[in-house]
């Protein structure tokens, strides 16, 4: 037990001539004061409404039904830092976007990234397009069709087109952008905080 109090001791004292609680304390009176991606809008995601996004999670999922009866969904996370970017935002947005048609197991699947524009909006860029016969082959080794820089620029066109008609327009881009910035920022200051707590009750 003596021993046990002894090294308790020795990291205390050494959490305190590292300064580390002065550095961790620096951080988070930066970050707080900073309001990095608060004062930004957030666009507007139309009818899509978030389905879930759970505090310690990377990404969040929102869903939309058309009129027509097709169901949207959109599976979205940060992806990495772009770097030479004129853009605000320093990351990346990765999107898997998912149609379903009522009364069809089968869905269209579509990869896309955005990421900041020229005009401090979003640009989306589509990567690829695949048909899967059901949505249990999601994760699976099926052939998702050809590489979609190989397509028809037409048909490219078009795909994008049909994408914008399913909501997946500025707005929610530019919502999309702004939200998981301001989520990974929030949980970085939440980090922060606990391992400032924790380090705190050991001195």
């Amino acid at each position: 037990m003596q021993r046990l109090n002894s090294v308790l001791r020795q990291g205390q004292k050494a959490i305190v001539d590292l300064g580390l609680l002065t550095v961790l304390r620096s951080e988070i009176a930066h970050e707080l004061s900073s309001n990095r991606f608060q004062n930004d809008q957030i666009g507007d995601p139309g009818d899509f409404v978030v389905d879930w996004d759970a505090p310690e999670s990377e990404d969040v999922l929102l869903r939309r039904k058309c009129e027509s009866g097709e169901e949207v969904a959109v599976s979205a996370l940060l992806g990495p830092q772009i770097y030479g970017g004129e853009g605000i935002f320093p990351r990346e947005v990765l999107m898997k976007v998912c149609v379903k048609k009522p009364g069809f197991n089968s869905i269209l699947q579509f990869d896309c990234g955005v990421c900041s524009g020229t005009d401090s909006g979003s640009e989306l860029h589509l990567r690829g397009a695949h048909y899967l016969p059901s949505p249990a082959l999601l994760h699976h080794s099926v052939y998702r069709g050809p590489l979609f820089s190989t397509l028809d620029d037409n048909l490219q066109d078009k795909l994008k087109e049909y994408l914008v008609a399913k909501g997946i327009g500025r707005g929610l881009t530019d919502f999309l952008l702004l939200y998981l910035h301001r989520k990974e920022q929030n949980q970085y200051v939440s980090w922060l905080q606990k391992l400032e707590s924790m380090l705190a009750t050991e001195v």
